[in-house]
């Protein structure tokens, strides 16, 4: 699996999981402690998100690190 591959899952995931939710980049970074531009460019693959931010961002969308990682969505 190609490094980009895995950062747009990623990015793609945290998108489905956040408009599922009713939230917008704005609230989900309130919720996770993040700059709402830092969520935007984690969405479309712009930035490489390291651990600690994923974990809060899971911990904002209330999923785990790993529903962020998977293939299903």
């Amino acid at each position: 699996m190609a490094d980009d591959d895995i950062i747009e899952r990623i990015g793609l995931n945290i998108t489905i999981i956040r408009e599922r939710r009713g939230l917008t980049q704005e609230k989900l970074a309130e919720l996770a402690g993040l700059h709402r531009a830092y969520i935007g460019q984690i969405e479309r693959a712009e930035k490489n998100i390291g651990l600690k931010n994923l974990e809060k961002i899971a911990n904002g969308l209330n999923v785990s690190v790993r529903t962020l990682l998977d293939n299903q969505y």
